[in-house]
């Protein structure tokens, strides 16, 4: 299945009905199996020591299967997060970009799950991993109509 929407309106779209994401991600690549996504980082991402912090790891996570699910279903804007694993491998560098690579794994009529690999921007050592399944609102509703 194609993408149904390309880098920037899918961009223009999540700013509209998820705009926290305007100041704190960007999407770098947009493939039909995969999205590249960061983490603008700023000081209210950070924990004590100068490492980014968990939630904001979790929260790109998050946001990277949000977009390939958008990317792919076109606007869904009701598809909620049901689950998430995630391993946290080494410090990131909390004066560094934080780097997402999200492929979807499956894509279903009601579940999609996503596989990302997060890195400090320049390096090419995982910090975290993360797999998320995404609950998609049934097709006709006025849930999957949203946006």
């Amino acid at each position: 299945m194609a993408v149904v929407m390309g880098k920037e309106e899918l961009a223009e779209y999540m700013a509209t009905v998820f705009p926290q994401v305007r100041e704190d991600f960007a999407i770098d690549e947009l493939t039909e199996d995969s999205v590249t996504m960061r983490l603008l980082t700023a000081e209210r991402h950070l924990r004590p020591g100068g490492t980014i912090s968990g939630p904001s790891m979790f929260a790109l996570a998050d946001v990277c299967v949000y977009a390939m699910v958008l990317a792919r279903l076109g606007r869904q804007a009701l598809a909620v997060t049901t689950s998430c694993s995630m391993d946290f491998m080494r410090k990131p560098d909390g004066s560094a970009q934080m780097v997402a690579q999200c492929r979807l794994l499956k894509l279903g009529r009601s579940l999609a799950v996503g596989d990302i690999l997060m890195f400090s921007e320049g390096s090419d050592k995982p910090v975290a991993r993360a797999t998320m399944t995404y609950s998609i609102p049934p097709a006709g509703s006025a849930a999957a109509a949203a946006g």
